[in-house]
């Protein structure tokens, strides 16, 4: 269903609200060659400087397609984001609406100035729940929000958009200012809150507080936008709870002229996400006021997504190397080859891991920050939590062979994948015979290849350069049969990547990097591959065009 909407045709009535699945340069390109549905792409918030944002968990689900967030408006920077986007190409029929923040008129205007040259609008977000001195602090003023809108709106030359926050009650008055300062449109509403939950007796939420979305807001936001149409005569985007067709013409009945739809993608897979908005764009054009107790739209919202925390307790942690440590905990999980689990700790925080064994649950840890730190020195008898598994499970064709590579903690991506579905070629490499681990446990479920950088265990020089010399004498007629799975520091996997090139397809090729994981089930965007898929949702083992 194409419209216009602030002066350009567009394929498309829809968006994706801002800080949800389109974080990045390469998701919101895939997403404007591939979803023309969403005719207004918008970004993440940018604000004045890099923000790393808040600790892990940052995104919580308390009742099914119920969430609350806190991520704290992480960016990298208006200068940055602005190098970014120039190299990103906006269709004609597409509406790239570039979402800004600061903590005062200046540092509005001064990000403004900045993206406006890549952007067709800008949206201003005046409506963080979360994020001290940003956003809503802000846009419950009529007066400042009229002020900063008037000041962007001098300072560029594109439309200019405030996203209004539900938490006053004055919105229309509100947004009766951001029009007298010059809006061009609106967007309504952002999270409702903030809000606490706990799992365990603790907060899940690094920042405790967090902002809700989800279906519990859909009436929320009706009545903002309602309310909102009954004051202003200006465009509105509608955003808050739309996971249906009927939503969407709630929405649109409640005067929207853009929908958003956020908390609903939660867990889909890149292709899932394409065939969502395909759907639910049918299936309102299709019956458009005419409703119906079918919603196949709705059907595809991953309404299961499990992310409770589940309580393990630490049996032995064993010491590898001054930096590197195994953590056997006191259960079994359910896990299949290539999936991986968050960790939580309370009042630490949690990251991912792939399980080295499922039973009992081990996972390996290299000290790389603040989180890996602590757990190097846990006690046994500790109680941590496990949510997951998440990502998609590795399965090889039937009748391959596989060769895993691995680095690092990379072995323990791999091993359940040779244990499984073996037999198969595994090659390992450390620097020194030091920082090996697992090697018996993996000799007994394939052939394992060791390379040392120093020699001091297997072959001397990068496990990449042992891969090369097994492969050079493997028969062209075999070589059909293999499938690669590759495993650690992104240098080690695009070497092995090369090299596995040299013999065989791009299609038998496929490798997990950690592009920094964060939600896990799709939403934050922070582990975007190059080519626009996440690797929580879509790999984490992915094929060789996406690396």
């Amino acid at each position: 269903m194409s419209i216009e909407f602030l002066g350009k045709r567009l394929t498309g009535a829809y968006t994706i609200p801002s800080g949800i699945v389109a974080t990045a340069v390469p998701i919101i390109d895939y997403l404007f060659r591939h979803v023309p549905q969403i005719g207004v792409m918008t970004t993440k918030s940018i604000g004045p400087q890099p923000r790393p944002g808040y600790r892990e968990p940052v995104y919580s689900q308390y009742a099914p397609g119920c969430f609350v967030n806190a991520v704290g408006l992480t960016n990298p920077g208006a200068e940055r984001s602005a190098e970014l986007f120039a190299a990103l190409e906006v269709p004609e029929d597409r509406f790239l609406l570039t979402s800004i923040f600061g903590g005062s008129i200046e540092e509005f205007v001064a990000v403004a100035r900045l993206l406006a040259p890549y952007s067709d609008g800008l949206e201003l977000n005046l409506s963080c729940p979360h994020a001290k001195g940003y956003g809503m602090a802000m846009g419950q003023d009529p007066e400042l929000v009229r002020d900063i809108t008037a000041a962007v709106k001098a300072a560029v030359d594109i439309p200019v958009v405030p996203k209004l926050t539900p938490n006053a009650d004055n919105i229309g008055e509100i947004a009766e200012a951001a029009v007298a300062g010059g809006a061009d449109a609106l967007c309504a509403i952002n999270t409702v809150g903030p809000g606490y939950i706990t799992a365990h007796g603790s907060p899940v939420l690094s920042n405790e507080l967090g902002g809700m979305s989800g279906k519990g807001v859909l009436p929320i936001g009706l009545k903002c936008v309602r309310e909102i149409a009954s004051r202003v005569d200006v465009p509105i985007i509608g955003c808050g709870g739309v996971s249906s067709a009927d939503d969407v013409r709630a929405y649109r009945d409640a005067g929207a002229a853009v929908v958003g739809v956020g908390s609903a993608l939660t867990g889909l897979t890149t292709p899932q996400i394409e065939r969502y908005f395909a759907v639910l764009d049918e299936e309102v054009d299709r019956d458009a006021g005419a409703g119906g107790p079918v919603q196949r739209a709705e059907s595809l919202v991953l309404y299961d997504v499990d992310m409770r925390f589940e309580p393990v307790e630490l049996v032995e942690n064993i010491r590898v190397c001054e930096d590197i440590c195994i953590l056997r905990f006191d259960r079994s999980i359910r896990i299949q080859a290539g999936e991986f689990i968050f960790l939580w700790i309370p009042g630490i925080g949690e990251k991912p891991f792939s399980a080295l064994t499922d039973d009992p649950f081990s996972l390996v840890v290299i000290n790389v920050g603040e989180f890996t730190g602590r757990l190097m020195s846990l006690e046994p008898g500790t109680r941590a939590y496990v949510r997951g598994p998440h990502g998609q499970s590795a399965v090889p064709p039937e009748g391959s062979r596989i060769v895993a590579v691995a680095g690092g903690t990379g072995l323990a991506a791999v091993y359940q994948l040779v244990r499984d579905h073996g037999p198969g070629e595994l090659f390992v490499g450390a620097r020194t015979a030091e920082r090996l681990y697992f090697l018996e446990e993996a000799r007994r479920v394939a052939n394992t290849h060791v390379a040392t950088d120093d020699g001091s265990e297997g072959f001397e020089g990068l496990v990449t350069e042992l891969l090369d010399a097994h492969l050079a004498g493997v028969p062209e007629a075999e070589r059909r049969q293999l499938r690669f799975y590759n495993c650690g520091p992104e240098p080690m996997v695009h070497a092995a990547i090369a090299v596995e090139r040299k013999y065989c397809a791009d299609e038998q090729i496929y490798s997990a990097i950690d592009y920094l994981t964060k939600c896990g089930v799709g939403v934050c965007g922070a582990c975007t591959a190059p080519d626009g898929r996440r690797l929580c949702v879509d790999g984490p083992f992915l094929d060789a065009a996406a690396v």
